[in-house]
């Protein structure tokens, strides 16, 4: 009996007249849910579950690890990165990189705190510091996108030109203001720090962040810019030759990654108001390293923003984890250090894990037919189960009638099962012949390659051997003419 199911298309809401019950909306939301980690967030589960287990461990080591103060200050160093993370990994995803982030972060804020000229007490004008560090952040990441898109310069190049440009500028207007290599100096106290980054205990900035974050999933999934920036990754002469305004969008893309870097600027002051310049450097590395363990490709095309912040969460998990590791066993070895090659072998480790995913993907699949068989089972089962949600949402029913009705529904299910699992044999057994005549047919290949491979090598061999032999026949001849020549002449 063959398989005779098929895909239908799903029955919607207005079709049954009917809304759905709580019961039913949570099924469902739990089957997409589950659907989603595991078609696309197999990284980012693997993520969180190493998270845990290193949080877990840290505070088994040493249970101050997971006190409410340290964890608000691991909540304050997050922030800034997460945002610098978040901005980077629109960049990233078009096949580029922005090194100058870190280093504008730290401009952005100097710059405002310059203008507004901020001392240790509140001012009147510390409210300015808010749109002007957003405004000279978007002003950065518009060069970067201008030299990248517009001059064609390599963005490594371009970003790094940036970052030292960004440096110069933060440590020109340090010195001007201060008479010092320090930095600006922000109020340690008040409507600021309780705006961004605690709210009377509360940290403050998680809600800032996640709904930044819900804003960036929504650019980067369901609007047209992030799906031309994810095009552009994927192929950008394509994507070009599509009609797509290729260099406008890359400027986007580093527009946007400079404007989060003037939100991590803001977050960064409200939780460190006392700046040094130097806290800048590394600062683009880190958000980086968060982004790739966070599931981005490295090549582009490829963005995960929910992954990009478990990356980040898991850097700022091991650095401060190690900090209270080594204070607890007093090694006198400095935990930045051990951070950084932990850090490091991580991202190698994730970047690795990139490859071999782009390159099981690019992998030819010959053998699938179960896999569709599965695919189709497993479609039409939904549709029957969204049918059932839907009659036991319908109040115009009785309890008796749902009851028949979901048997009915129960036992077309069980029947699918039945044929579905002989249809499933057949169809592996397909696949494995399919495999042992591919298998076969490179064998076959190989073979035929390798006696060619044979024949011509022979051929030239020959050939060689042929042309030995005229050369050394038209030297006879050369010989023999020459000779002839001097028997005439004498």
């Amino acid at each position: 009996m063959a398989l005779s199911f098929g895909r239908k298309k799903t029955q919607k809401a207005s079709e049954y007249e009917v809304v759905l019950n709580l019961r039913g909306r949570a099924r469902q939301f739990g089957k997409r849910t589950f659907t989603g980690l595991k078609s696309s967030g197999k990284q980012s589960f693997m993520i969180i579950l190493v998270t845990l287990v290193l949080f877990l461990l840290f505070t088994v080591i040493n249970t101050s690890f997971a006190s409410t103060d340290n964890l608000l200050a691991m909540v304050k160093s997050l922030v800034p990165y997460a945002m610098l993370g978040l901005g980077v990994t629109f960049v990233i995803a078009t096949g580029g990189i922005d090194l100058s982030i870190g280093t504008v972060c730290i401009a952005v804020a100097v710059m405002a705190g310059t203008i507004c000229r901020t001392t240790t007490s509140v001012t009147d004008l510390l409210w300015l510091t808010i749109p002007l560090m957003l405004i000279f952040g978007l002003a950065f990441g518009l060069l970067n996108g201008f030299l990248v898109a517009k001059l064609k310069l390599p963005p490594f190049i371009a970003t790094l030109g940036t970052m030292m440009l960004s440096r110069g500028i933060s440590s020109v207007l340090a010195n001007i203001v201060n008479k010092m290599s320090s930095a600006i100096k922000y109020p340690s106290t008040g409507w600021f720090q309780k705006v961004f980054t605690n709210l009377n205990g509360f940290p403050i900035g998680v809600v800032w962040l996640i709904v930044l974050t819900l804003v960036c999933m929504y650019v980067m999934y369901k609007s047209k810019v992030g799906r031309y920036i994810l095009a552009i990754g994927s192929n950008e002469e394509a994507t070009r030759l599509s009609g797509i305004n290729v260099d406008f969008y890359k400027i986007v893309a580093y527009a946007i990654a400079g404007l989060f870097a003037g939100f991590a600027a803001l977050f960064y002051v409200a939780a460190n108001p006392s700046l040094a310049l130097a806290s800048g450097n590394g600062m683009e590395l880190d958000a980086i390293a968060g982004v790739y363990i966070g599931g981005t490709s490295t090549t582009g095309g490829i963005a995960s923003i929910v992954g990009t912040i478990f990356g980040a969460l898991i850097l700022v998990v091991i650095r401060q984890g190690l900090n209270f590791t080594l204070a607890l066993f007093d090694s006198g070895i400095s935990s930045t250090f051990i951070t950084y090659a932990v850090t490091g072998i991580i991202v190698v480790f994730a970047v690795l894990m990139d490859l071999m995913k782009n390159k099981s993907a690019n992998k030819v699949k010959l053998n699938d037919s179960a896999a569709k068989c599965k695919a189709r089972f497993h479609t039409v089962v939904e549709e029957i189960r969204i049918k059932q949600d839907y009659l036991l949402s319908d109040k115009r029913l009785s309890k008796e009638e749902k009851k028949k009705h979901c048997e009915d529904l129960d036992k077309q299910i069980v029947e699918l099962k039945a044929v579905f699992a002989e249809e499933y044999v057949k169809c592996k057994q397909e696949d494995a012949e399919a495999s042992r005549k591919f298998k076969e047919s490179q064998k076959q290949a190989k073979v035929a390659a390798k006696e060619s491979k044979k024949e011509a090598k022979a051929a030239v061999k020959e050939s060689k051997r042929q042309e030995k032999e005229a050369a050394k026949a038209r030297r006879m001849q050369e010989k023999e003419a020459a000779k002839a020549e001097k028997q005439n002449r004498e």
